[in-house]
């Protein structure tokens, strides 16, 4: 080959590489987009049923612990009559548990629910937490409130949520804040007093309750549907029991805990 002949060989290799390179990529197909998942239906209160029960302490209650509070003088001075009590375990008459959080745990997956608007109070009252158990649902603002003329802390201790830590003097604004995600139960207490302890069960549906002094607890306007609902006592842990509940049903469902 000559010289000429070569060069020109050259410049058009060099032509045909530029051409390839100012070529347009062809972008890879977009995938197809799966379809939407069909809403629920709306649930229909003529059909809704309700699910009533109690939940019972099958056994002695343990003694609770008596607080001691003299750390803080005001908290030793509010309760100079009479110390405070743990309220790990809460019994009342003919062994109701009180504090426990009753809950709707599967046959609801094909549902979503809105975040509830209203706030739920946790008061620091007497250096303890008012209620001992509160239960929201996921993203509903708890309101916490110091009623005590002393610093308070709150301290959730979350194992699937964000950790929060916030002091709250005498007479501060309401603490308002979150959780993101189900969590049954957080754990709370206070860095500033050790004895101040408190649970915050998280829900990722509105079908649940914290059984009252009597052991009770009752859970309205259920779809018809088969479920699991669950007890949890933070010191004995989570019984469940399957039911099924039909249009306008009310069913009874007892609970009874026994000690481990």
């Amino acid at each position: 080959m000559t010289i000429r002949s070569h060069q020109m060989a050259l410049a058009l290799a060099a032509v045909l590489a530029l051409a390839g390179c100012s070529k347009k990529e062809e972008a890879p197909p977009a995938p197809a987009a799966s379809a939407p998942a069909a809403p629920a239906a709306a649930i229909d209160p003529a059909t809704a049923a309700t699910i009533t029960g109690t939940v019972k302490l099958d056994g002695p209650a343990p003694k609770e612990a008596k607080l001691k509070t003299d750390s803080d003088p005001y908290c030793a001075k509010a309760h100079s009559g009479a110390p405070l009590e743990a309220e790990e375990v809460v019994v009342g008459k003919d062994g109701a548990l009180a504090n426990v959080v009753v809950y709707i745990k599967t046959g609801l997956e094909n549902r979503t629910f809105p975040t509830p608007t209203e706030t739920v109070e946790l008061n620091q009252q007497g250096c303890q937490y008012k209620p001992h158990v509160i239960a929201v649902m996921a993203g509903q603002a708890i309101n916490v409130v110091n009623s005590d003329q002393t610093t308070h802390n709150i301290h959730p201790t979350p194992t699937n949520n964000r950790d929060w830590n916030k002091s709250q003097g005498p007479g501060a604004a309401p603490i308002t804040d979150s959780f993101a995600r189900e969590e049954i139960a957080i754990p709370v207490k206070c860095n500033v007093h050790s004895w101040m302890k408190s649970y915050i069960a998280v829900m990722k549906n509105p079908y649940f309750k914290v059984t009252s002094a009597d052991g009770s607890f009752e859970i309205k306007n259920l779809p018809p549907g088969d479920y699991t609902i669950v007890a949890w006592q933070e010191k004995y842990g989570a019984t469940e029991q399957k039911v099924t509940v039909g249009p306008k049903e009310s069913k009874k469902v007892d609970f009874v805990v026994k000690p481990s």
